[in-house]
């Protein structure tokens, strides 16, 4: 299919918008298949790994799920957990080997459809045709601030996740972190093991063991089947998209999060953030129920691997029951935040995509992209990278290459059908 790159360089058979490790993942078989393609990366290669993550991040999941297209982990701590500058490199080292089609520091503006039935892409480089259009973007667009954070006197630093980079960028006084999903509950430990005094608005996410029975838990469940489990075949169907992934940590090696033993280290724990009128901040009273629900995903997870390992007479170390290291006494309402000397708030309540810029009817009612393995109703619009895009594992390091593979494959077979 080489032969059609004599038409003008401003048409491609495949535009790929992202140039993350989901595009770079599909330009690799996208070239395996002699496919014409062109990336647009509106930063620069890593730019959210480099310039969107705090000091101290590291990945959940062990650097032996980091399986890009032919190009596993290359280092030598498998069982580890890459730091930040790390990823990078792996995601620089990949982008070398594959060395894509890319216009790097190009932003994409609008997407629609052509008149002979094609895209037309606009750019920040110029206008661009393709034939087919996957979208690499990712989901994290714009952080999620509520609307009563305005209400917050100017004397109370606020920020985003996406903004927090270490302690000492936070003025003196005490933290409230809002949000306990992965990112909250890393930089209430950020803090706290700084010294800071931290409060933590904790939410519904769940929270997943670390090591469990003699073994990295991630390992049982991989030997389970989880990451390959299938959007079509999950109890929740399409919600399980929208669904807080467990929060653990691969900090200094790795160990499970348990905020009841937090809140015994002096974290103090109120319910979901509910609203803010000056300086009064109000929860829900759902803290009880939200420690418990997280407890019983976490208890799930342990039966899982309980009954794996007896029906499959494996020899495993035998752990003691779980027991709750602490209960509140009761939930919080509202606090003060002067009172409590409270001068920072870090908003770690998750992003939302932004697809206005796609003018194709490829969307729900809540402006999500609905697909089937990455294929939209749209004839020629494909997504990846996305959690749950296809299976458990669709929106991390382990499971992009499947992805990848399947979308160029198909996009391969149409364009023969179309010569």
């Amino acid at each position: 299919m080489k032969e059609k790159r004599e038409h003008t360089r401003l048409h491609y058979e495949v535009i790929i918008v992202g140039g993350g490790q989901a595009g770079l993942s599909v330009s690799h078989y996208l070239q395996k298949h002699g496919i014409d393609h062109m990336i647009f990366e509106k930063h620069r290669i890593g730019h959210s790994w480099r310039n969107q993550r705090w000091d101290s991040f590291c990945l959940v999941t062990p650097n032996w799920q980091c399986r890009l297209p032919d190009f596993p982990y290359p280092g030598n701590d498998p069982q580890g957990f890459m730091l930040k500058d790390e990823i990078v490199e792996y995601i620089e080292a990949f982008r070398s080997k594959v060395n894509p089609p890319i216009m790097e520091g190009v932003s994409v503006s609008r997407v629609y459809r052509g008149k002979n039935g094609g895209f037309n892409v606009t750019t920040s480089a110029g206008e661009f045709t393709a034939d087919h259009l996957i979208i690499a973007t990712g989901g994290y667009d714009i952080p999620i601030v509520p609307d009563y954070a305005h209400s917050l006197p100017g004397h109370i630093k606020q920020i985003h996740s996406v903004n927090y980079r270490n302690p000492k960028q936070l003025p003196e006084g005490e933290v409230l972190v809002v949000g306990s999903g992965q990112s909250g509950v890393q930089i209430m430990e950020d803090l706290h093991l700084a010294g800071r005094k931290v409060h933590l608005a904790v939410g519904n996410a769940p929270r997943s063991p670390r090591m469990y029975r003699g073994r990295e838990t991630t390992e049982w469940l991989y030997d389970l089947g989880f990451y390959e489990l299938t959007i079509d075949r999950h109890p929740l169907g399409d919600e399980a998209k929208h669904k807080t992934n467990h929060f653990l940590t691969g900090r200094d090696g790795g160990h499970e999060i348990d905020l009841r033993k937090f809140a015994l280290s002096g974290v103090k724990l109120y319910g979901s953030m509910a609203n803010i009128q000056g300086t009064r901040l109000e929860f829900q009273t759902d803290l009880t129920k939200n420690l418990d629900d997280a407890d019983e995903i976490y208890v799930n997870i342990r039966n899982d691997i309980d009954r794996y390992i007896a029906s499959n007479n494996i020899s495993a170390p035998v752990e003691a029951p779980f027991r709750k290291a602490w209960e509140p006494e009761f939930d919080p309402v509202s606090i003060d935040a002067d009172a409590e000397n409270i001068t920072s708030i870090v908003w770690a309540i998750g992003f939302r995509p932004n697809y206005r810029w796609i003018e194709l009817p490829a969307f729900d009612g809540r402006g999500y992209p609905q697909f089937d393995r990455g294929v939209t109703h749209v004839e020629g619009l494909y997504f990846i990278g996305l959690p749950w895009l296809h299976t458990w594992g669709s929106g991390r390091f382990l499971g992009i290459a499947d992805d990848a593979e399947y979308l160029s494959g198909l996009i391969h077979d149409k364009l023969l059908v179309k010569s």
